[in-house]
């Protein structure tokens, strides 16, 4: 998918998981008027980021729990979204350039993140997310490495936006091979959509189970 000229991305991920993706530009007739005046007083390119974040996140609610897609959204600072008046449904928002995503859970938290792939190279970023494998990393095509750095962070941050801590969870420490399509962290499972997004984007939810599915031990090849 190409954000912004593409047609929107929705699918279950996981039982009770599912996410949505899309461009910017969110295809919505009219914005809730609560989202409007959540998005009162920010910046212009701000605000159309809240805009767009909240679109997709009603329209996912549309599609997989009707009943919630009018909930009111409360975005606390530093703490992830939540539905008033549901309880047990966890929500997740990202935005990054023309592309915005989000997700809904019914069993626990959840996490979402979407990235462009950069323009330039980030030789520290690479390092410090990448770890154990940057050294490989480097010696790979520039536009394979880019990327690469941009699927890796979609899942680190993916894991602390359900854990709840942001930032602040260090999402760089998190070990995440590169063209791994999934995997364990803590009790969460984060996937990364690859087969089905152009646009490096993925999803972490709480999975209490024990061991790992072949979608974790699934490695993507490298052309």
């Amino acid at each position: 998918m190409t954000a912004g000229s593409t047609p929107v991305l929705c699918g279950q991920v996981a039982e009770r998981v599912w996410v949505i993706s899309g461009p910017r530009q969110w295809p919505r007739a009219a914005p809730d008027p609560r989202d409007l005046a959540a998005a009162a007083g920010l910046p212009p390119w701000r605000a159309a980021e809240r805009l767009a974040g909240r679109a997709a996140l009603r329209e996912l609610l549309a599609r997989v729990r009707p009943q919630l897609a009018d909930a009111e959204v409360v975005a606390a600072p530093g703490r992830p979204p939540r539905l008033t008046g549901a309880p047990g449904v966890a929500v997740s928002v990202s935005h990054d350039g023309d592309a915005v995503a989000a997700a809904v859970a019914l069993d626990g938290p959840v996490g979402v993140d979407v990235q462009q792939v950069p323009d330039r190279d980030h030789d520290r970023l690479l390092r410090r997310c990448l770890g154990p494998w940057a050294a490989e990393a480097a010696r790979w095509p520039r536009e394979e490495r880019r990327r690469e750095l941009a699927w890796v962070w979609t899942a680190q941050e993916a894991c602390v936006k359900a854990a709840g801590t942001g930032l602040r969870g260090r999402p760089w420490t998190i070990a995440v091979p590169p063209h791994a399509t999934g995997g364990r962290w803590r009790d969460l499972r984060w996937v990364s959509l690859r087969d089905r997004s152009a646009v490096p984007l993925s999803c972490a939810f709480h999975d209490p189970t024990d061991g790992l599915s072949a979608v974790d031990s699934r490695r993507e090849k490298r052309g």
